[in-house]
């Protein structure tokens, strides 16, 4: 059985992205989108579950993201989970989120 990284995701931007260039020219889009889920609690009243998900976006999508990426924008992401580390005040912090294979402008 073949390991598999995947994540689709449909929700709204909920923060403006961030648009920064590299040393090395490659421009990168940072954003979050909200998702949220409906569920059942214990006495059978709908609740409702919102999350935030920390985005990057590299090549094309920046461009696309600097045109159509509003807050509020509704987005079908599929991509892959990726966790990297930097140093902070002399202690190794690890951050996770999602990089953008594919956008779906909904």
């Amino acid at each position: 059985m073949n390991d598999l990284n995947h994540v689709n995701l449909i929700g709204k931007i909920s923060s403006t992205p961030k648009i920064m260039e590299l040393e090395n020219g490659r421009r990168i889009a940072k954003f979050t989108l909200s998702t949220k889920e409906q569920y059942l609690d214990a006495n059978g009243i709908t609740k409702t579950r919102r999350y935030w998900h920390v985005l990057s976006a590299w090549g094309r999508w920046v461009k696309v993201l600097e045109e159509i990426g509003n807050v509020g924008s509704e987005l079908a992401i599929e991509g892959k989970l990726v966790t990297r580390f930097y140093q902070s005040k002399g202690q190794r912090k690890f951050i996770s989120e999602v990089e953008v294979n594919d956008i779906v402008v909904m």
